[in-house]
């Protein structure tokens, strides 16, 4: 038999997996891309909802058609004038970014009104964001905004009323004085309570504001006291002067109220003491 020959090949031995693992390259880990922060336009943070727009004044004419086209819009991040115009087929109101064909839409307000349904947001955005008429022509009706102004004015009603009821009878004898004049000096506490309630109602912030001037009660005193003759307002209203002898208490300053200017003369000290003396007076 023949003999075999022997090869020159070199058998390795099986590796272990420590020297596997110090001969493998290096695993490089890719480091994650942050994702940039990205500010969404007011256009393209759209709420998609239905919007409802109403022509401005009282007139509410069967048809009114606005203009859909020929409208140019200043764009504040390109610096200049776009064309914009409304075409159903679109979907976007700037004819540089049209595609294809582009037929025009009219936008027509019905008895002064015009729904456009949550589907048509290039119309809504037209006339939203960049249509010339908005706000002139035309508004978008806020039912949100509308509430908040309503309860608003509710809150604002309701503080009035609150101070109206809680106000003492001279502080509402001078609100009212300030409203009213000198008639209140006839009226009984009933008929002034009933009247600065009806005054707060009607007008809130007014009364607020009244209630909130110290100036009101020093005016309303001085009124009190001129026309129960302590003090005398001179023909022109230029001085003040007592009641008992004329002897001159002040002079008004030139295009001052007569009365505003004495409340701030009663802050002085002269005329913190001539206010304590009238007080005196009216008391006995």
């Amino acid at each position: 038999m023949a003999k075999k020959q022997k090869t020159n090949v070199e058998v390795k031995e099986p590796q272990t997996y420590e020297e596997v693992a110090v001969k493998a390259p290096p695993v490089v880990k890719q480091q994650k891309k942050e994702t940039p922060v990205i500010d969404v336009p007011e256009s393209d943070a759209w709420e998609p909802k239905s919007r409802t727009y109403l022509l401005k004044g009282n007139k509410k004419p069967l048809s009114k058609m606005i203009r859909s086209a020929n409208i140019y819009w200043f764009d504040e991040e390109k610096k200049y004038e776009r064309e914009i115009k409304y075409c159903e087929n679109q979907r976007t109101p700037f004819v540089d970014e049209m595609q294809g064909e582009q037929r025009l839409s009219h936008i027509i307000f019905r008895n002064g009104v015009l729904h456009v349904p949550r589907e048509k947001t290039v119309l809504q955005k037209f006339l939203s964001l960049y249509h010339p008429h908005k706000n002139k022509i035309y508004y978008e009706h806020k039912p949100q905004l509308i509430a908040q102004d309503e309860l608003a004015d509710i809150n604002l009603e309701v503080d009035a009323l609150i101070a109206a009821r809680n106000m003492d009878i001279g502080m509402a004898e001078a609100v009212m004085r300030a409203e009213i004049g000198s008639k209140v000096s006839t009226m009984s506490s009933k008929e002034l309570k009933r009247d600065l309630l009806v005054f707060a109602k009607k007008n809130p912030k007014l009364l607020l504001a009244l209630a909130g001037d110290e100036d009101v009660q020093l005016r309303n005193f001085g009124i009190k006291a001129t026309e129960i003759g302590v003090l005398k307002l001179s023909q022109d209203q230029r001085t003040f002067t007592w009641g008992s002898n004329n002897r001159k208490l002040m002079n008004v300053p030139f295009d001052e109220h007569p009365y505003s200017a004495l409340a701030q003369w009663f802050k002085t000290d002269e005329g913190m003491e001539i206010y304590s003396n009238i007080e005196k007076r009216l008391n006995n």
